[in-house]
């Protein structure tokens, strides 16, 4: 009997495995990641959140979550309003704090694997 049900979890979360295709979560579509860009103290915050250095939000939490595999696929499973949403955080990282940028880059990409393609990402208009 404690086979079968272990089966059945097994079989549900590779069930539940989300497809390279699928897109991520419209949940947070609509949150406003121009009012983060202008604002300072705010973009600081979810930068230190981003990097372990403090504490996040819950929809910090959600991104950083994203973070590593949005920079590796550069945003393959974005929806368009979230490639937008991405671009605006991240050009303001890179203008405003770019000393956060670099500690994220160093954080999610060390070896620069995925610079190149990514900085394509940011400047294309899909």
């Amino acid at each position: 009997m404690k086979a079968i049900v272990v089966l059945c979890v097994l079989v549900a979360a590779v069930a539940a495995r989300p497809e390279e295709t699928e897109t991520y979560n419209p949940q947070y579509d609509s949150f406003n990641a121009q009012e983060l860009a202008e604002n300072i103290r705010l973009l600081k915050n979810y930068g230190k959140c981003f990097l372990d250095q403090g504490p996040c939000t819950s929809e910090g939490n959600d991104f950083k979550k994203a973070i590593p595999d949005a920079l590796k696929t550069s945003c393959a499973r974005c929806t368009p309003k979230q490639k937008e949403l991405i671009r605006t955080v991240v050009k303001a990282f890179q203008t405003k704090l770019p000393d956060v940028w670099d500690a994220l880059v160093k954080k999610n990409d060390p070896e620069l694997k995925y610079k190149a393609e990514f900085d394509k990402f940011l400047q294309g208009s899909d």
